[in-house]
């Protein structure tokens, strides 16, 4: 069960971890609500950060409920996604959506995502599963 905990090892912390992805994003996903970039992280595991602008979702309890259901389900997923840094960007709208849609958005999210860096980076991919 620890295995898929939320430590600090799988968040990206400070602005120099969030400057290459935003500066080089190699895979992107979005949907209406959520925009996710992301990179080939130097660290054999996934990182995940969040970018909720209170100019996209106002409410301090809405941004709030919006992270612990995308960590939520990053900490869930983490197993199967590839080593990437990903940030997860809120577009507007995202506040108001039922916590049902907004995992299912995000579920759906993480299977692009996959998909994408499969294609572009199989042999790696491998490797990992391998371990």
């Amino acid at each position: 069960m620890s295995d898929f905990g939320f430590s600090k090892k799988l968040r990206l912390l400070g602005a120099a971890d969030y400057q290459p992805v935003f500066k080089n994003a190699r895979y992107k996903v979005s949907c209406q609500h959520i925009l996710v970039l992301a990179v080939d992280s130097d660290v054999p595991f996934p990182r995940l950060g969040l970018v909720i602008a209170k100019k996209n979702v106002a409410k301090a309890v809405m941004r709030n409920r919006v992270k612990r259901i995308i960590r939520e389900s990053f900490r869930h997923n983490q197993g199967l996604l590839p080593a990437l840094d990903i940030v997860i960007l809120a577009r507007s709208g995202l506040g108001s959506l039922e916590n049902e849609l907004v995992h299912k958005k995000i579920e759906r999210l993480w299977q692009e995502l996959i998909q994408k860096a499969d294609r572009c980076t199989p042999v790696r991919r491998q490797s990992q599963e391998i371990k």
